[in-house]
C-alpha cells in the first residue's frame, strides 16, 4: 500500500493527472515533457530537470531539461563544486530536500548557484530537489525551481514526494522498452531484436501477437491445462485483469509476474502499450534468469567483503539461513547485509538484483 500525504483535492487531482502522464511507456524527453504542466502545478514551481547520473558520488551528468532553457545546467560542470544539493540528496535518496532546510535565506542569496542564475538567467530563487534510485551505478536526481523568491514548502515536498515512485518507475520502463510504446513499434522492436520474447494482449484475453521466442518459452513454462481457451496462460491473464483494475498507486511493484524453476527464474514484465484510438494493449515481456549467476565487477567495487559474499549467495538463490549457514553468521545479521545490499546497489530486492547483474554481465 502507498502512503500518501495530506493533500488537498484539488492536489489530488493535479497528482492524477500527473500520474496519467507518466502511465504510458515513452522515451524519457517525452516522459518528462509530458510530466511537467501537472507538475510544475501540483509542486507550484516555474521549471525542472532532471539529471541522469552513472554514479551519484561523481561527474558524469546528463541533464533533461523538459521546457525553457536553463543556461546554468547547460553549464553544470562549471557549478557542480558549488551545488550545496548534491551530498544532502546522495545520502538521503527518495527524500525530498528544499533550500530552506539546508541554509539561512542570506546564504542562499549570496550562494555563487544563485548569482551565476542570475547572471545567465531566468534567476533560481529557490530549489527543491530528490535523489531517485534507478538501478546499480545509475541514479537520477530531479529538481524543481522558483524564479521569484517564494519558498517551497513543505506541503510542496509533500506532493512531490507522492509522485517519485512513479517517476522512477517510468525512468525504469524507459530504459527497459526503449521506444516499445505503441502497437506499430512492436514489429521494429522484433524486427531489431528477433530474440525478444513478447506477447501482446488486448485485455481481457485477445491475443494480438505472440513473438516466435515468446511461442517458445510459453510452451516450456505453461502446461496445456494452464492455458485458457484464449491460449493465454490462465496465471498471466489473471495478473493482467487485476492489473487493468488497479490504480497507478496499486500497480506500483504489481506489473511483474515471477516464479522460480530449477535454477532459472521465470519473468514477465506487464507494459501498457499507448493506443490513438481503440482499446489499450499490453505486452508481456518474458525472460528466462539463471538464479546462479556472477556477481559483476560493478556492484563487487561497490560492497564490502562480507557483503560480496552475502551478493553471491543470493545469486545462487540461498535464502537467509543458507547464507547464514555458510557465513557462520545469524540470520538477523545475514538479514542487516541484505539490507545494506540493496540500498548501496540501489535495488529493490532479490529479483531486482538477480535482474540487474544479468543485465550487467550481458556481454557489450
Amino acid at each position: 500500500m502507498v502512503r500518501l500525504p495530506n493533500l488537498t483535492a484539488a492536489e489530488y487531482s493535479l497528482r492524477d493527472e500527473a500520474l496519467l502522464a507518466l502511465h504510458d511507456p515513452l522515451s524519457l524527453p517525452e516522459a518528462l515533457k509530458a510530466l511537467r504542466p501537472h507538475l510544475l502545478q501540483l509542486a507550484q514551481a516555474d521549471a525542472m530537470a532532471l539529471c541522469l547520473m552513472e554514479d551519484g558520488r561523481s561527474p558524469g551528468n546528463e541533464w533533461h531539461v523538459p521546457g525553457h532553457r536553463l543556461p546554468i545546467l547547460e553549464r553544470y560542470d562549471e557549478v557542480i563544486k558549488h551545488d550545496f544539493f548534491r551530498e544532502p540528496i546522495i545520502k538521503r535518496p527518495n527524500w525530498v530536500v528544499r533550500d530552506s532546510q539546508l541554509m539561512s535565506r542570506k546564504e542562499f542569496e549570496g550562494s555563487f548557484i544563485r548569482q551565476r542564475s542570475i547572471e545567465l538567467g531566468p534567476p533560481m530563487e529557490h530549489i527543491m530537489a530528490v535523489l531517485l534510485t534507478i538501478r546499480p551505478g545509475v541514479v537520477a536526481a530531479l529538481a524543481l525551481y522558483r524564479h521569484l523568491p517564494r519558498p517551497f514548502s513543505a506541503q510542496n515536498a509533500d506532493a512531490l514526494a507522492s509522485i517519485t515512485r512513479h517517476l522512477t518507475q517510468a525512468i525504469r520502463k524507459c530504459g527497459v522498452t526503449q521506444g516499445l510504446a505503441t502497437y506499430a513499434n512492436i514489429l521494429e522492436e522484433l524486427y531489431r531484436r528477433p530474440n525478444g520474447a513478447i506477447l501482446v494482449v488486448e485485455p481481457p484475453h485477445r491475443e494480438v501477437l505472440r513473438s516466435p521466442n515468446a511461442a517458445v518459452l510459453l510452451e516450456q513454462w505453461f502446461a496445456p491445462s494452464d492455458l485458457h481457451s484464449s491460449g493465454i496462460p490462465i496465471p498471466l491473464k489473471e495478473q493482467l485483469e487485476a492489473l487493468v483494475r488497479m490504480t497507478p498507486d496499486a500497480r506500483l511493484g504489481k506489473d511483474t509476474w515471477v516464479r522460480m524453476h530449477g535454477n532459472c527464474s521465470r519473468v514477465v514484465r506487464f507494459i501498457e502499450l499507448r493506443a490513438p484510438e481503440g482499446p489499450r494493449k499490453w505486452a508481456l515481456m518474458m525472460n528466462e534468469l539463471p538464479n546462479s549467476i556472477p556477481l559483476p565487477e560493478q556492484m563487487k567495487c561497490e560492497l564490502t567483503p562480507t557483503e560480496v559474499t552475502v551478493a553471491m549467495g543470493m545469486l545462487s538463490n540461498w535464502n537467509d539461513q543458507r547464507i547464514a549457514e555458510e557465513l557462520g553468521i545469524s540470520r538477523n545479521t545475514v538479514k542487516s547485509h541484505v539490507k545494506s545490499i540493496f540500498a548501496t546497489l540501489r535495488v529493490d530486492g532479490r529479483l531486482d538484483l538477480l535482474y540487474q547483474a544479468a543485465r550487467l554481465n550481458m556481454p557489450v
